[in-house]
């Protein structure tokens, strides 16, 4: 058996180091809907360059690097076409990431990420410094970026949503209360794997307005507020996912503490979480996930123990985690 050759340290480093351009040809790549112009079979790279609007000899250049990245196969005459991975940068693909690989791409946020050893130095979010505004603030001033944002966290979700609900048992809950649930996809799936069950989307006005599910209609309806204020009361379980990850300690305690006031008795706490390893293991794309959220928005993937520790000062005690696949749902129930 031949051992296989060492990096170079000088090597690595430079890989790691320049990841972050592999993720820029990765992102402008699906912003320029090559996977697209690829989904009926191979093209020639100055066709492509006229259906997308692009200059052919620097399109060129991106697919040839994005080729050994294995989204497209390079073939003689400058032909690429897609792979099974370069699949999901289709719009519709049912596995669709294009939305979250174009936002890693735009200003907003690669930009947060220059800030990133001034966060490690203050314990504090590099995007209201490096944009002039809080995340949220931006978000609801510059349109253009929350659409790509919105579609980046939709792609995200949606990929989710299905291990979630098949992984835990939603049967046994009257009403599910969505809280910070979006357009309510999450919910609408749930509804639809247990007709028994009735929900309520709960988010921003301007977030719920005109949302709708017409194949569960009759179950579901919206309410729009903050949960910084206070939660819709009367449910047996409040699914909140991915929402504690955006938030610090102290405004993480505020919404669980809202919601334990407006819970049934006996009723739920469903936190759809990605959790951070307890002791010291290999996780890089959870660790990574972290640092993002304190870029982004000092918020951060929590451990099993931190989850017990917020659920405990919000009145809480953590009853259980049930494993979906990368996600997992941590249960709680009054203390």
């Amino acid at each position: 058996m031949t051992t296989p050759p060492q990096i170079p340290i000088p090597a690595r480093i430079l890989q790691l180091a320049t990841a972050g351009w592999m993720s820029a040809a990765v992102s402008a790549a699906a912003s320029l809907g090559v996977a697209d112009a690829l989904a009926a079979g191979p093209r020639r790279v100055d066709d492509l360059a006229e259906e997308i609007g692009a200059h052919a000899p620097t399109l060129y250049r991106l697919l040839r690097a994005c080729a050994d990245f294995d989204l497209f196969t390079e073939h003689d005459d400058q032909v690429f076409a897609l792979t099974e991975l370069g699949d999901a940068l289709r719009a519709d693909s049912p596995l669709s990431m294009r939305g979250f690989a174009q936002w890693v791409g735009d200003p907003a946020d690669r930009y947060s990420w220059s800030g990133l050893a001034d966060s490690v130095r203050t314990g504090r979010s590099a995007f209201e410094a490096v944009h002039g505004q809080d995340v949220w603030e931006y978000m609801a001033t510059h349109t253009d970026t929350a659409a790509v944002f919105n579609n980046a966290m939709t792609g995200a979700s949606n990929q989710m949503i299905k291990p979630v609900v098949a992984a835990y048992d939603f049967s046994a809950f009257g009403t599910v209360v969505d809280v910070g649930g979006g357009h309510g996809a999450l919910l609408a799936e749930v509804l639809r794997r247990n007709p028994g069950v009735r929900g309520v989307l709960y988010d921003q006005p301007e977030v719920v307005a005109g949302v709708s599910h017409p194949d569960v209609a009759d179950r579901f309806t919206t309410a729009g507020g903050s949960f910084f204020d206070s939660v819709p009361g009367g449910g047996d379980a409040y699914l909140l996912s991915n929402v504690i990850h955006d938030w610090d300690d102290e405004k993480s305690t505020r919404i669980l503490s809202n919601v334990r006031a407006a819970m049934n008795p006996g009723a739920r706490v469903l936190l759809a979480e990605v959790i951070m390893p307890g002791k010291a293991e290999p996780a890089p794309t959870v660790k990574l996930m972290d640092l993002n959220m304190l870029v982004l928005c000092d918020g951060k993937q929590r451990t099993e123990a931190e989850f017990a520790d917020l659920f405990a000062a919000s009145g809480l005690a953590l009853s259980r985690i049930v494993p979906t696949g990368f996600c997992s749902v941590v249960e709680a129930v009054r203390a």
